[in-house]
């Protein structure tokens, strides 16, 4: 799934990940090791992940990607993701979500990543099988 995520993006011209990542998230991480034309990026808060793939972007006149940790990450990135989307800023941004068998538990850091989303993004898309995923970010 990662792994096919991370060159699904390269394949479309994404070469740069600003990341900072969770547990949850841990298989992509791994994976930028795997796929050396991504540059992974760990940045220290969310809002720097987000307001960096927005100025790269920009500068670089191409898609940035961003993974985030769940809806709190989320959370912590979208005043850059709102100025992305009023800039059409090309960025694709993944959030890891908790595992679908543990969603009836409403963990703490639990949250509708839908539609939180939606406020700052031209479009959302929840994977649920690991093998539709590079098909899902074509």
């Amino acid at each position: 799934g990662a792994r096919s995520l991370l060159t699904t993006l390269v394949d479309h011209g994404v070469d740069v990940c600003f990341a900072n990542p969770g547990t949850s998230e841990m298989h992509f991480v791994a994976a930028l090791d795997a796929v050396p034309q991504m540059r992974g990026i760990l940045t220290l808060f969310e809002g720097v992940a987000t307001g960096a793939a927005d100025g790269y972007a920009r500068m670089a006149g191409k898609p940035a990607a961003v993974l985030l940790h769940l809806g709190p990450g989320l959370g912590n990135g979208l005043a850059n993701l709102h100025n992305a989307r009023r800039a059409h800023t090309p960025m694709v941004v993944v959030v890891g979500d908790h595992a679908t068998h543990h969603k009836k538990y409403d963990a703490p850091l639990e949250s509708d990543i839908d539609a939180v989303a939606g406020t700052v993004s031209g479009w959302v898309h929840r994977t649920l099988d690991t093998g539709d995923v590079a098909r899902d970010a074509a």
